[in-house]
């Protein structure tokens, strides 16, 4: 087993308390104060979070754009320069090999933030894939730390260490700036919580020095320090899938709910033959969420079964903290697939009732 690695901002975790647990290939905090309290926090103050186990991946040269498009669903032609877009990589069989965010730089330069736990498998995909075009592709996770600043105040407590109208920026827009001093910081509107905020690149020289900065900034507005636990759980509510669990490659983005990042009139890319039969015929399983009607909570592996048949598995489940009841997701029979339809999760041996949900779970109000 390889040795776990760290993030920059280890040493100051651990002296902030956090339990550290291996994800990823890295040991990462799960919790500082509690999962409950660190959940709350971002719902209605704001939470910071060490993403920096993330990969990033940088493609340029004069044929990057083709090769961005060969690779990705989604229609990275539409990013202007300071946008950025949510997609899925797949094989030519369809299945997925990871979720991802493209960033577009300059006209011939892209900027991947792909999943930690995929780094390898993604970058020895995208360099082979990358072969084909008059392009660079070059790993630069190593270079980067990743902060998620996320919540109602998380705009306030940046807006105080650059001078960015964080307010203003639409989702998935991005500038590189200057950050509590540090050059060179990308602030990103995104995020992996259902909030808003914004995820910080920063490279490892400058990254303890923002850490701080954003605690100091966000002192007064009820900032809390999150682990993966809270991450997890707030995700979960908004519905966004956690590769390994919720998306695979045995699942295709159609049956995944992620036919909105699949722009088939874009041209070719991997697996759109695949994905287009699928389309076509209709898949004949879908992704769905679903809440507990009966005492227990969901499981990932747990069982789910209709009319007392097997028909999948739960991916994802919790008790959520918002909603205060048990959610969970997991793949079922299209024709089992509607909002109300009746479905048991199996636990511990006996069948629990439950019924496909309405999602996401959560969704903040527009403001």
């Amino acid at each position: 087993m390889s040795q776990l690695r760290y993030t920059p901002f280890h040493s100051l975790q651990a002296e902030r308390g956090g339990r550290f647990v291996p994800f990823a290939g890295f040991e990462l905090p799960v919790q500082f104060n509690g999962l409950i309290f660190e959940h709350t926090a971002v719902r209605e103050r704001a939470g910071l979070f060490d993403v920096s186990h993330m990969g990033e991946v940088i493609i340029e040269g004069p044929e990057a754009l083709a090769a961005v498009q060969w690779l990705i669903t989604n229609d990275a032609a539409k990013l202007t320069p300071g946008k950025a877009l949510y997609t899925v990589m797949c094989r030519a069989h369809g299945g997925i090999v990871d979720d991802l965010i493209v960033y577009r730089q300059a006209n011939n330069s892209f900027f991947l933030c792909v999943n930690g736990a995929r780094h390898d498998v993604d970058w020895t995909h995208i360099a082979s894939e990358c072969a084909r075009f008059d392009c660079r592709a070059t790993d630069v996770s190593d270079d980067w730390a990743q902060l998620a600043l996320q919540g109602p105040r998380a705009d306030a407590i940046i807006g105080r260490l650059c001078n960015l109208d964080v307010a203003s920026m639409p989702p998935f827009t991005f500038a590189d700036t200057v950050v509590a001093g540090v050059a060179d910081v990308r602030v990103a509107r995104t995020g992996y919580t259902g909030e808003s905020g914004v995820e910080l690149y920063v490279k490892n020289a400058g990254a303890v020095e923002i850490w701080r900065a954003i605690e100091e900034a966000g002192a007064d507005e009820g900032l809390a320090l999150c682990g993966l636990g809270a991450r997890d759980t707030l995700r979960l509510e908004a519905k966004f899938p956690l590769y390994g669990n919720d998306i695979d490659e045995e699942h295709e983005p159609i049956e995944a709910g992620l036919g909105w990042v699949v722009k088939m009139k874009k041209g070719d890319f991997l697996g759109r033959e695949k994905i287009a039969a699928v389309k076509a015929a209709g898949p004949k399983r879908r992704w769905v969420g679903f809440d507990m009607e009966g005492r227990g909570i969901p499981r990932q592996g747990y069982p789910i079964s209709i009319g007392g048949e097997g028909v999948g598995l739960v991916t994802s489940g919790t008790h959520s903290p918002t909603l205060g009841r048990p959610i969970g997701c997991g793949y079922v029979p299209t024709e089992s697939a509607a909002v109300g339809t009746p479905i048991d999760i199996i636990i511990r041996g006996k069948p629990v009732s439950a019924r496909v949900a309405e999602t996401p779970f959560y969704k903040r109000e527009s403001t």
